[in-house]
């Protein structure tokens, strides 16, 4: 691509057509074990209950983002019936697969197209941060589907 096409604001059609393009689903390299405890941790997933900070729900100075619940009679930490459930070890997924993106891929987050350069596609895979501009994005998706790397949240046409 020259200066010129990057500098230039590209059209809805024009996005929506690369995008289209550049929505190549590369699959990881796995083994079979991964691939089942990949699906193991869906389910576990799929299970776990929403951690949320005691009495959040009741006062809007309390934000829902999860603290241990300390206190001499907080029936949180008593964990006593009908109130929500704390986080604990047991509700962790497995080792191998912790951190890897439910398609099996390491989620590596890419700020310009220079990132991908150090990228492994086997393993790998790309998510633009939301700081970067719709322009760069596009050049990012251009450089990641010459390089046949997997964008997890490719730019849109809105």
């Amino acid at each position: 691509m020259t200066t010129e096409e990057v500098l230039e604001k590209p059209s809805e059609e024009a996005v929506a057509e690369k995008t289209e393009k550049a929505l190549i689903k590369i699959k990881p390299k796995l083994s079979a074990n991964v691939v089942r405890l990949l699906k193991l941790k869906a389910r576990l997933d799929a299970k776990r209950p929403y951690f949320v900070r005691c009495e959040s729900w009741r006062l809007a100075r309390v934000k829902e983002n999860w603290r241990k619940p300390m206190g001499h009679s907080n029936k949180m930490r008593l964990e006593v019936k009908g109130w929500p459930a704390r986080v604990k070890s047991g509700y962790g997924t497995p080792k191998a697969v912790r951190n890897l993106h439910p398609s099996g891929f390491r989620e590596v987050v890419v700020y310009n197209p220079e990132d991908l350069n150090k990228l492994d596609p086997a393993t790998q895979a790309v998510r633009i941060a939301h700081t970067v501009g719709r322009k760069k994005k596009l050049v990012i998706l251009e450089r990641a589907k010459e390089l046949r790397i997997r964008v997890l949240n490719p730019p849109t046409g809105g």
